[in-house]
């Protein structure tokens, strides 16, 4: 089964994931590396909101990120390192669910993005969890580890010891 597959790594990451988001602190929230960047709480909550992609990726068909008639998905904004330890986790719960239960037929069937009503690809459901959603969340927690190493907060191993955890 495709969903036996995918839950091991997803397990694995989505643990090494709250490890470094569980160093983002009320204090550095505000703080960003440059003035095109997110601040590290915007980024954060990015990390811990893109899970929800996981259950509409399974059950829908398509997403606009810009649809003609104008309507926009909701947004959060970073309030405490609290809530958003409680958002990913209960994002984690559910896209670990929504996985689960998603049959190898389902997996396979095509979703598309868009973006302006023009479509950005196309690609079996299986695939944009891995290539789209997965490596996305891995790409800005990685974001997120330079973030941290310019505040001089201590790295966590997430692949192997950092200079921060080496004996």
């Amino acid at each position: 089964m495709i969903a036996e597959q995918l839950l091991p790594e997803f397990d694995h990451e989505m643990a090494s994931t709250r490890t470094v988001l569980s160093l983002v602190t009320d204090e550095y929230a505000a703080w960003k590396p440059h003035d095109k960047s997110y601040t590290m709480g915007e980024l954060a909550l990015h990390i811990a909101n893109l899970l929800t992609w996981t259950r509409m990726t399974l059950t829908k068909s398509e997403y606009d990120l810009n649809p003609p008639d104008g309507s926009d998905a909701p947004t959060r904004s970073y309030t405490t390192s609290t809530d958003l330890l409680e958002v990913f986790d209960a994002n984690v719960k559910d896209a670990r669910d929504a996985i689960a239960s998603t049959s190898d037929e389902e997996f396979m069937k095509p979703w598309t993005l868009k973006n302006g009503g023009r479509t950005v690809f196309t690609q079996p459901r299986a695939g944009v969890l891995r290539s789209f959603l997965f490596n996305h969340v891995y790409h800005h927690r990685g974001q997120m580890t330079v973030y941290l190493r310019l505040r001089d907060v201590p790295l966590p191993m997430v692949y192997g010891p950092t200079a921060d955890t080496r004996m």
